[in-house]
C-alpha cells in the first residue's frame, strides 16, 4: 500500500512541476481540504483550483529534492523538497513582485482516501522568504552583465 501512496504523491509533484493543473485536479479528492501555510483551510477540488490559478499568476514555482515519506497503512504521506521560484506578480500584503527568485525547504503532508488526495497541508518558512524577495535584485537587473 505504501508504493501506491508514494506514487499517488510523485504524480501529484510531476504535474505540479509540468504546470499540469488539471492533472493535479484529478488527483484530489472532491472535498479536498488543503491547509495553506500560515493561512486558513480551503475546502473542494473547485477552491484547490481556484488558488492554483492565482499561484499561476503571481509565481513561478519548480520543486527540487523531492523526498517522499510514506507511514505502514499508505493513508498518511509526508514529502519534503526545495522550492525555486521566481515571484511574477505581487500578491496581496506581501512584498512587490519585481520577478525576484527564491530557494526555500518546503514540506507538505497528505492525507489520502479513496486513491486520491483528501488532504494537503503544506509548511514553508515566510519571513524566510520574504527576507529572500525584498533582498533579491530585480530581474532585469539579474540578468544584467
Amino acid at each position: 500500500m505504501t508504493d501506491t501512496a508514494r506514487d499517488l504523491v510523485a504524480r501529484y509533484y510531476a504535474a505540479f512541476n509540468a504546470e499540469d493543473r488539471d492533472a493535479m485536479l484529478a488527483l484530489l479528492s472532491e472535498d479536498v481540504a488543503h491547509h495553506v501555510n500560515q493561512g486558513g483551510i480551503r475546502q473542494g477540488r473547485a477552491a484547490f483550483a481556484a488558488f492554483l490559478a492565482h499561484m499561476a499568476r503571481c509565481y513561478h514555482e519548480r520543486l527540487e529534492d523531492i523526498v517522499i515519506l510514506t507511514e505502514p497503512t499508505g493513508t498518511r504521506v509526508a514529502a519534503e523538497f526545495t522550492v525555486h521560484g521566481r515571484y511574477l506578480e505581487t500578491d496581496a500584503g506581501l512584498p512587490e513582485a519585481r520577478g525576484q527568485r527564491y530557494a526555500l525547504p518546503a514540506c507538505a503532508f497528505f492525507t489520502l482516501r479513496d486513491g486520491r488526495i483528501a488532504r494537503v497541508a503544506t509548511h514553508y518558512n515566510l519571513a524566510e522568504w520574504v527576507a529572500q524577495v525584498a533582498a533579491a535584485p530585480d530581474a532585469e537587473e539579474a540578468s544584467s552583465p
